[in-house]
């Protein structure tokens, strides 16, 4: 639910080429069930205490990865300051955000919602980022997007029988990743930090972030239920710390415009998987508005794609699902 990825672009050996797929499928797997995740979680702890424990089980994962490969962490007050609102931004926010709204929507529909952050991303670029000029076709895919967000909320019908708040919720999650991801770029760039020190830090600093946090605002559960305590666990050590890995070996063979495709998986994935294990319902326009926006979030990434990174892809100083995830970390 979404760090910055390396930007290497050399393609892989042909003998390797099975290997990067069966990595890429397992990533988009585990971002995908990342909703699915976020939901069981809330049946036994509060949001916020689903978000610090994926924040602190990845944050495991990843420190273990920075020892053995003895990287070193970012150095200076002002990166470890950017880092800080990054962690805000990309990770302690938006997994928040999304906990909270599946405590009222359904998985299916929060994955959906995390495939519109580059339709944001698209559309801060332009104000943001003066080297991100308009395009009919870029201009093209937000109008589809939009479309498609509508579709899939029923709008025709007055957003009957939608829960409003943790749509929005939701949606704001993932405006979130593409602010974070807006504010990584202009901040974040030639730190001469490795990717994995500057995503492994931040996910870090989120997870310092919520440890304040949560128990302001959760008390301890009187128990402790084993399914949802496995799914917070997968949610940080799969989904927020080894899938970060996954990327940066993926992105290293056939570089990051390849890997950014997981992005268009994520929702399929979550959709399939909040059908089949939690018998979450669907009506027509649900499906066929996910599709509507995939296609328009494709085209709003063209001539871009090789600058951007996806949600919950990336461990950031990047993005990902939530949460999916340029030159950072998620999905949700």
């Amino acid at each position: 639910m979404s760090p910055a990825v390396p930007s290497s672009s050399s393609p892989a050996p042909a003998s390797r080429l099975f290997d990067w797929r069966v990595r890429f499928g397992v990533l988009a797997l585990i971002w995908g069930f990342s909703f699915l995740f976020i939901k069981v979680g809330t049946e036994g702890f509060a949001p916020f205490q689903v978000t610090f424990g994926r924040l602190l089980f990845g944050t495991a994962v990843l420190a273990v990865a920075i020892v053995v490969k003895r990287d070193r962490l970012p150095r200076g007050t002002r990166v470890w300051g950017h880092l800080t609102v990054a962690a805000f931004l990309l990770n302690a926010l938006p997994f928040s955000l999304f906990a909270y709204a599946e405590l009222t929507i359904p998985s299916t529909l929060a994955g959906i919602c995390n495939a519109t952050t580059p339709l944001w991303g698209m559309v801060l670029s332009l104000v943001a980022l003066s080297e991100d000029r308009p395009t009919r076709v870029r201009a093209a895919g937000l109008g589809i997007g939009f479309v498609g967000v509508l579709t899939v909320l029923g709008a025709w019908q007055g957003f009957s029988g939608l829960d409003v708040t943790g749509t929005a919720l939701a949606l704001l999650a993932s405006f979130s990743y593409a602010v974070g991801w807006i504010y990584v770029r202009r901040t974040l760039s030639g730190t001469g930090a490795s990717n994995l020190s500057l995503a492994g830090s931040q996910v870090g600093l989120a997870t310092l972030q919520l440890a304040v946090v949560t128990p302001l605002f959760t008390s301890v559960p009187k128990s402790v239920e084993l399914l949802p305590l496995l799914s917070v666990l997968a949610l940080g050590a799969l989904g927020t710390g080894y899938a970060m890995l996954l990327q940066y070996g993926v992105v290293a063979e056939v570089g990051p415009t390849t890997a950014a495709m997981v992005t268009y998986f994520i929702p399929v994935i979550a959709t399939a998987a909040g059908v089949a294990l939690l018998d979450e319902h669907l009506t027509w326009n649900t499906p066929v508005g996910a599709l509507v926006v995939l296609a328009g979030a494709a085209l709003t990434q063209t001539r871009t794609s090789r600058r951007t990174a996806p949600p919950e892809t990336a461990p950031q100083p990047a993005p990902a699902p939530a949460g999916v995830p340029a030159r950072a970390a998620s999905r949700a």
